[in-house]
């Protein structure tokens, strides 16, 4: 079938395999240029098919060499239908690997559930003796509960009064007055419930029984804080309050692990990126556009890819990054400088219709990873032609 760019607003309804492994193939060759490095033996990600994950994985396994097992729970094609870009970028990823001589199993299923955890620590623990590194990258809308069974929902709202500004139109390209209203309670818990750190617990507990967290395991979480006059639609919304949750999670979980590994957990904070997560944010989505623009202009600009990279240099033997007293690795250190914040919002004040929104923010280059996330617009692929939209995910496995 021919497969056509769609979207609903900010939501794609497509992705192109080919696309996507065009850019995985490409990932893995800048990695691959670098040269390897001192790094994790073997590496779990949690969230492992976008993202962060995605690219702390290809990062972790070309490299550092480091054995690598991906959770996701994607969809794959069908004959008459494509998969989502998730799926695609495990297909790809897992052909990459054993052509480099690289360890790699993908777990598709609900990181959520219990089975997914069990199968996965069961694997780890047989398969590779244990993993040395673990990192939850989980974005999800919606957690059902494995004790209890409920289904809990994550909201983008405030904790307070509703809060009005400018936010990016996706379907226009355009800016617009947004309002984030006012959580309830159980709006509030069940955001925790969802993107706290309560499963990432889980995930250790799960590991630990199995035998599969090796001496000195790490595990990590990504977290986010951003800039105070933005703080009501994120780090004083509910979203904020679901950090809060995973970096007090971090400190327990750190006790614990130095106390019988002699490892540790942190959370990092991460600067604001296009991702499949931050596309649906339309005030954070202005917010990213402008920041793109002005540290491009600087020379500060850094990738999801490069995010991912300095991540595991602060741990192996590259430069550490900046840590706080929380214990938070800033990788947002250039993101918050005080100069980068001072121009976004000089710029901020000043963006309106689409032409100042192309003058002052990154608007074309967030055109073009926002399709490159779906796998269009990638340069050497040839979208008027046929493509198969089934592409299996070898040696993957399924957890219903």
């Amino acid at each position: 079938m021919i497969i056509r760019p769609v979207r609903r607003g900010p939501v794609w309804v497509t992705a192109h395999p080919e696309g996507r492994a065009a850019v995985v193939r490409g990932t893995v060759a800048a990695v691959r240029a670098r040269g390897t490095r001192p790094g994790p033996r073997s590496v779990l990600v949690i969230g492992a098919s976008s993202g962060l994950g995605l690219a702390t994985r290809i990062a972790a396994a070309f490299g550092h060499r480091a054995a690598t097992v991906g959770v996701c729970l994607e969809r794959p094609g069908a004959p008459n239908r494509p998969g989502t870009a998730g799926w695609y970028n495990a297909a790809a990823l897992e052909r990459e690997l054993p052509a480099a001589g690289l360890y790699g199993r993908t777990v598709v299923g609900d990181a959520f559930g219990d089975a997914v955890k069990e199968r996965t620590a069961r694997i780890i623990a047989d398969e590779l003796g244990g993993v040395d590194l673990v990192v939850h990258s989980v974005a999800a809308p919606r957690r059902t509960d494995p004790v209890t069974g409920r289904t809990h929902h994550s909201v983008i709202k405030t904790l307070g009064a509703p809060f009005t500004e400018k936010s990016f139109d996706a379907a226009t390209d355009s800016v617009r007055s947004h309002t984030t209203p006012s959580a309830s309670p159980e709006e509030v818990a069940d955001t925790v419930e969802v993107m706290g750190g309560g499963d990432w617990e889980r995930w250790i507990d799960a590991l630990e029984a199995h035998g599969a967290l090796l001496g000195g395991a790490r595990t990590v979480a990504f977290s986010y804080v951003g800039n105070d006059w933005l703080a009501p639609t994120y780090r004083n919304g509910t979203l904020g309050r679901a950090k809060e949750h995973l970096e007090a999670t971090a400190r327990t979980l750190d006790r614990r692990l130095s106390g019988s590994l002699g490892g540790g957990a942190r959370t990092a904070v991460m600067r604001a990126l296009v991702t499949p997560a931050s596309q649906v944010m339309p005030v954070q989505a202005l917010y990213t556009l402008l920041l793109s623009r002005v540290t491009r202009e600087a020379g500060l600009l850094e990738t999801t890819d490069d995010q991912a990279r300095r991540l595991l240099d602060h741990w192996y033997g590259g430069r550490p990054a900046p840590v706080d007293g929380e214990g938070r690795i800033r990788l947002d250190d250039i993101e918050m400088r005080a100069d980068v914040q001072a121009e976004i919002r000089r710029r901020w004040d000043k963006v309106g219709g689409p032409e100042t929104l192309a003058e002052l923010g990154d608007l074309e280059h967030y055109r073009r990873a926002a399709e490159r996330l779906h796998g269009f617009g990638v340069p050497g692929v040839d979208y008027t032609a046929p493509v198969d939209p089934v592409r299996p995910v070898p040696d993957a496995l399924l957890v219903p």
